[in-house]
C-alpha cells in the first residue's frame, strides 16, 4: 500500500517537538507562518516609513495577519496580509473597517508606493545608493 499523503497528526510521538509549545498543534504552526510573513514584510521596509509593526491586538490566523504602518507623512494605516496580498483595512492602528473596499497589492512596495511619496523617495534613494555601491565594487 503506497502512502500519498503525510498527515502531521499521525507522526510518531518521538519527533522531539513536544518541548516547544509552538509545535504542539498543527494549526499553531500555520498561524506562526503568517505572522512570520508579516514580520518579514515589516523588516523589509521599516527603514522607509516612520513606524511599522505587526498588530498585537488584532488576531493572526492561519490565513491572515495585520500590520500597522505610519508613513513619513504621519498617516496611519492598518494593513491586512493574506494570500491575496496586502491591502489597507483601516486608517488607524489596530482597526478594521468592513466598509472599506481597497485594492490588494501584490507587494508591500507597491502598496506603500501608492500611499506615501516620502516612502517612494526614501526607497528610491536607498536603491540608488545600493546601485552606486555595487558599481564601485565592480570597478575595483
Amino acid at each position: 500500500r503506497m502512502e500519498t499523503d503525510c498527515n502531521p497528526m499521525e507522526l510518531p510521538n518521538n519527533t522531539g517537538f513536544e518541548e516547544d509549545s509552538d509545535y504542539t498543534d498543527f494549526e499553531g504552526t500555520e498561524v506562526k507562518d503568517m505572522r512570520l510573513e508579516a514580520e518579514a514584510v515589516v523588516n523589509d521596509v521599516l527603514f522607509a516609513v516612520s513606524n511599522m509593526f505587526v498588530s498585537k491586538t488584532l488576531p493572526c490566523a492561519e490565513d491572515v495577519a495585520y500590520i500597522n504602518v505610519e508613513t513619513r507623512e504621519r498617516n496611519r494605516y492598518c494593513l491586512e496580509l493574506t494570500e491575496a496580498g496586502l491591502r489597507v483595512v483601516a486608517y488607524d492602528f489596530d482597526q478594521t473597517d468592513d466598509g472599506l473596499q481597497t485594492p490588494y497589492h501584490e507587494t508591500v512596495y507597491s502598496l506603500l508606493d501608492s500611499l506615501s511619496p516620502a516612502y517612494r523617495e526614501v526607497f528610491g534613494n536607498a536603491l540608488l545608493q545600493r546601485l552606486e555601491a555595487l558599481k564601485k565594487e565592480s570597478q575595483s
